[in-house]
Order: C-alpha cells, then structure tokens, then sequence
C-alpha cells in the first residue's frame, strides 16, 4: 500500500491527504437543515449530513489529491449512525480511487490490538468466512505500548498489504510533556523513531519505503528534521499544517532529498475554507469549490517550499 501510496503523490504532484474531521460547526446550514427537516435532530441525521458534505469535498478533491483521513472520533461522537457515516465515507473515497488513512490512534495489548487491527486493516472470520471491518488502506497508531501493541498490525500489514502510521511527535502544544522527556540522553521521541525503523525493517517497498510510517507534526520543523534522519525510509505522516499552525516553510525537513517521504495533513484548512476570509466569496453553498481551492493553494505552497 505505500507503493500506491508514492505512485499517487507523484500522479498529482500533491503529498497531501485532506483530514475528513467534521463537525457540526463545519457543515454548512444547508445541508443540516435539510436532514433535521426530514429526520428530527437526532444523530442519524446528523449522519446523514456527514456523508452528504464528505461526498461533495470527496467529489471536488479526488482528482487533485491521493488520499483522504477521516478522524474516527468526529464520527463516533454520533454513536452506531455516525460509524455508519464513516463506512459509507471510506467506501466513497475508494470508489473515487483515494486511499484512506483511518485516523484511529489506536494501541492496546494482544487480542485487543489485533482486533483493533483487523477491524480497520484486516478481516475477521465467522465460521468459515472472511468480512472486512472498515476497509481503510493505512491507520494511525500509539505506541504507548510498545511492540505489544504495535505487532498485531504490522502482521496484518504483512497479510493484508496495509499500512500504519506510528505517532512519534504529535503537533499539540502539549506533546513535549512525554515525547520530549529524555531516557538517557535520549528524547522519547527518537527511541520511538527507533522502534519505527524496527518494527518497519521486514515491510519494505518496491520504492524504497517501509509499510511503517511515522507521525511528526508540522509544527515542530528542528524536530522534524532529526526524526527524518532516524527513519529514512520511513513515510511521515505530517499532521498541524494550516489551523494548527505549520507554514510550508516548515515543511521541507520532513521530505528526504527525492522529494519523497512525506504527506501533508490539512483538515479544517480544507475543509472549513468556506468560513475563511480568504475563500468567503464561495459561501456556504460553494464549500467544495472553496476546500478545492484551498487544496490548490497548499499545493503550491508545499512545492515552492520543496523547490
């Protein structure tokens, strides 16, 4: 899957993928107005709203970027119907030829984590069948726990051809309370980075690239740079560019010197572009085109910083 990955970024020329994180606050009027009309404000419509507004930023990003991640808690919020919302999301973005980063942060123990893995990489057996859980293509990871933890997925990795994302250096203010902690000398988040290259070694690529990705955030660029040499074959996973903070001058740390090795997150700077000042002339009505265009700018952005 990381192989599809790259073949993706170098189509469109963008390593970004757009964060499908919504909420209530950044669908537009019109959408939520029409299902609390037909369905009562309960979460179903809620639902169903979700899905209509990731369908038409689904529709107007799909040809520009390689994948989309949604954030599984914007969807759990709602309970079973919002899950539902999630399902039908990453199964339109797969009809649309994205791949899908399931932002799941997940990270337990033994049969805990390899559920947690086959319910989002793999599949699970009833009787002498097979079904697939969610069905996404990479999910994010805590290593919390260590190689307990993080084995169960990289096994189904192995058998599924999937990825991961391991959080190394998260881009909130707060993330240096552990992650910057030293142990000997050492950050955590480089013993971390370690383990990725580790856990990674026996999943490399045709391109070079290991199954095993990393998550470093944008806003920490000096960090980036010394976790970038920690993992050189090591996709990162940026997340904190836009809302968060991250410029496209910050960004150029993460990439190695064949302009690979790392994707872009943006979420509410796509998908929100509507209420900004800058794209206001799309409206509420124009929220697809705006998050396009948002996705153009970055695009440029990234590139005039990698040049």
């Amino acid at each position: 899957m990381i192989d599809r990955l790259i073949e993706g970024i170098k189509k469109t020329g963008a390593p970004i993928v757009v964060g499908l994180d919504p909420t209530l606050k950044l669908i537009p009027e019109q959408i939520t107005k029409k299902y609390f009309e037909e369905m009562g404000e309960t979460p179903e419509a809620v639902a169903e709203a979700i899905t209509e507004y990731n369908r038409g930023l689904i529709d107007a990003v799909y040809e520009l970027v390689p994948a989309v991640k949604p954030q599984i808690a914007m969807y759990e919020a709602f309970g079973i119907p919002g899950l539902v919302a999630f399902q039908k999301t990453v199964d339109y973005a797969h009809e649309k030829g994205l791949l899908v980063i399931g932002d799941i942060k997940r990270g337990d123990i033994g049969s805990t984590s390899e559920a947690y893995a086959r319910a989002h990489l793999g599949k699970i057996k009833v009787g002498s069948k097979e079904f697939p859980g969610f069905s996404e293509d990479f999910a994010t990871v805590n290593p919390y726990l260590g190689t307990d933890g993080v084995k169960p997925f990289t096994d189904v990795c192995r058998e599924e051809g999937k990825g991961i994302f391991v959080l190394v250096k998260t881009s909130n203010p707060s993330s240096g309370e552990f992650q910057d902690r030293e142990i000997d000398g050492t950050p955590l988040s480089k013993l971390v980075a370690e383990k990725v290259v580790e856990w990674g070694s026996e999943l490399i690529g045709k391109n070079g690239y290991s199954a095993v990705g990393a998550v470093v955030g944008a806003t920490y660029p000096e960090q980036g740079r010394l976790l970038r040499s920690v993992m050189p074959k090591s996709f990162i996973l940026v997340p904190g560019y836009g809302a968060q903070g991250g410029k496209g001058k910050d960004l150029a740390y993460f990439f190695n010197k064949d302009g690979l090795g790392a994707i872009v997150n943006s979420s509410r700077g796509i998908i929100g572009a509507y209420q900004q000042e800058k794209y206001a002339e799309y409206g509420a009505e124009g929220y697809a085109d705006a998050a396009r265009a948002a996705v153009l700018d970055m695009k440029e952005d990234i590139a005039q910083a990698l040049a």
